[in-house]
């Protein structure tokens, strides 16, 4: 009889008992941002990282099969036993709340709220409790049309039931974590690109999609302009993940600061600037500019530029390498250094 994944989960989860050692929690450590977090603490040393995930799309096992974990557990039975088991809960170190659903397409407001906001919810109050570090991934969906990317509710306004799941989260934060006794910190991620995405199909940056575009048939594809913007003009701040992590990472060591921050470059650039970078990569290539979709008309950030002020205010100095720098980085990785 085969087990189920649940079973399956329950029967590896002794990790507290074998191992004494505080552990890092990452959520949501099989997906994108998650997984280049864990390589990130693993790089640094640690040993004693568990990966929390949901792993019925079995295809992001790919994100961690190189990576050294601890353990790992489903999402559902980590909650189970956060609330089943006190020594379980003494022995997290910090967590870091990297799981949602991140697809901006998704209506069904019922689920994004359950998975995004409730589940949230449940992780803040452990951590309040247990005075535990949560460091949880917010996002700049909720700032939606808005022309200024500031964390105050005066530029907040989501387009989708995304935006609205993470921001009503940042709003019950901001409420019942005003001054907490322990660290919480929300990071609100602008347009991330970079390693360990593919599993994310239609939601993998431009980057990722012009790329594959590119060795397919030599045309990198954009939207045409619109919301007065020319085509491929329209502008994001592309972020790319490696700094996104090293932004956790500086708040992991500087646990005495909490807040709701920006976590972009500071700078908006097109996404010709993306394709560019990607044809230069491969030497050869052109842009061909296709309709502006209309499912896509009045839900869609056409600009988006962090400010960084609050982010520097805390003292937090973490680089972001621009769009050329970063691109070049990536498909170093994605596609390897054998065709330069």
């Amino acid at each position: 009889m085969r087990p189920s994944a649940r079973t399956a989960a329950r029967s590896t989860t002794c990790w507290t008992a074998r191992n004494r050692a505080l552990v890092y929690i990452v959520t949501g450590g099989a997906g994108f941002i998650g997984s280049n977090l864990v390589r990130a603490l693993i790089d640094r040393g640690h040993d004693n990282v568990v990966v929390v995930d949901d792993l019925e799309d079995g295809h992001k096992f790919i994100n961690i099969a190189d990576l050294g974990i601890a353990d790992y557990l489903d999402k559902d039975d980590f909650l189970e036993r956060l609330s089943a088991d006190a020594a379980f809960g003494s022995g997290i170190k910090a967590i870091f709340h990297q799981g949602a659903c991140s697809a901006t397409t998704e209506w069904d407001g019922r689920y994004m709220m359950k998975n995004n906001y409730a589940y949230s919810q449940t992780l803040l109050h452990h951590c309040l409790e247990t005075k535990t570090p949560y460091i949880y991934a917010s996002s700049a969906a909720v700032y939606g049309g808005a022309r200024q990317f500031v964390e105050d509710p005066l530029f907040e306004g989501p387009l989708n039931v995304y935006g609205y799941s993470k921001l009503q989260f940042d709003r019950y934060v901001r409420r019942v974590a005003a001054d907490p006794a322990s660290q919480v910190v929300g990071l609100r991620y602008f347009n991330v690109y970079g390693p360990r995405e593919q599993h994310k199909g239609s939601m993998a940056s431009v980057a990722f999609h012009l790329n594959n575009q590119v060795l397919e048939d030599g045309e990198a594809r954009l939207f045409e302009g619109t919301d007065g913007y020319g085509n491929g003009e329209q502008q994001r701040d592309f972020v790319y993940v490696d700094d996104v992590c090293a932004v956790n990472l500086w708040f992991l060591d500087n646990p005495g600061v909490s807040g709701i921050y920006n976590a972009g470059t500071g700078r908006a650039q097109t996404f010709n600037d993306v394709a560019n970078a990607v044809l230069k990569w491969h030497g050869k290539g052109k842009i061909r500019y296709i309709p502006f979709p209309d499912h896509l008309k009045g839900a869609y950030q056409s600009f988006t530029e962090a400010d960084l002020t609050q982010l520097r205010d805390a003292g937090c100095d973490v680089e972001f390498r621009p769009v050329e720098k970063g691109v070049k980085d990536y498909l170093d990785q994605l596609c390897g250094t054998q065709q330069h």
